[in-house]
């Protein structure tokens, strides 16, 4: 499910081979998916499958925390349990609703190649998803960035999911930067500064976040549902213990085998 909701949220990179008559490096990415857009319902049904994906996956990952039966204290386990894991599985369930929300309430036209699609949006005459949508796009960005943080610390602390641990923070600072990039953007079109490119900084920007749930998807493949790439242990904060092995063997053993 993760590895679904990652492709279907590049499902803009069709318009590199569809006419959609948007300006990729200008135009919002929202703006594909618009009411008047020709090709606005299959970017819409793109948009509400990568998020029911994302949000199916993460609400199965905090049953199994849930499920769970860490080792006891005197085992070495923790009662508390693995709260960064939890909180970015959290956060990825916000982005997946989030986003599922974002495609059921569409821009009613594309402000960035319509002059009187940005008059009507700055005088207030636009419909009010326009607002809900910018609601629901902020709510995505945060979720993404929340899990993004989350899992990423999660894995290198707890030591698991080790492709997450190791390009996770290089991920995390690019989104940072392309998140940034953005907002800036947005600033100076409704200022009337002209878009900044905001269109390829948003596309970066999403495109970063469909190659973090790709990783995701294949760290957690590879550990096959256990807490770390190593071999099977019993769950202890911060680290997998190996499983008891035989007992060691008493002195006079180790001197005389036979």
């Amino acid at each position: 499910m993760l590895l679904l909701s990652a492709v279907a949220y590049t499902a803009w990179v069709l318009e590199v081979v569809l006419s959609t008559g948007l300006d990729p490096v200008q135009a919002y990415i929202s703006e594909l998916a618009a009411e008047d857009q020709p090709l606005g319902g299959l970017f819409r049904a793109t948009d509400l499958v990568a998020g029911l994906a994302v949000l199916a996956a993460a609400l199965l990952a905090l049953s199994a925390f849930h499920l769970r039966r860490p080792a006891p204290p005197a085992a070495g386990g923790s009662p508390v349990g693995r709260p960064w894991a939890a909180g970015g599985w959290a956060a990825l369930a916000l982005f997946g609703a989030a986003t599922a929300a974002d495609s059921r309430l569409p821009l009613s036209c594309a402000p960035t190649s319509d002059e009187m699609c940005a008059a009507r949006e700055t005088a207030g005459l636009v419909p009010a998803t326009h607002t809900a949508h910018a609601v629901t796009s902020s709510l995505a960005v945060l979720g993404a960035l929340g899990g993004l943080t989350a899992l990423t610390v999660a894995a290198r602390r707890y030591r698991r999911w080790p492709p997450v641990a190791r390009y996770g923070p290089w991920l995390l600072g690019a989104e940072v930067l392309a998140t940034g990039w953005s907002l800036g953007a947005i600033a100076a079109f409704e200022a009337g500064h002209g878009t900044w490119a905001l269109g390829a900084g948003q596309r970066l920007q999403v495109l970063l976040v469909a190659l973090w749930l790709a990783l995701l998807a294949a760290a957690v493949g590879r550990t096959g549902g256990r807490d770390s790439a190593g071999p099977r242990g019993t769950f202890v904060e911060g680290t997998v213990r190996d499983a008891p092995a035989a007992a060691a063997p008493s002195r006079t053993e180790r001197r005389d085998p036979v």
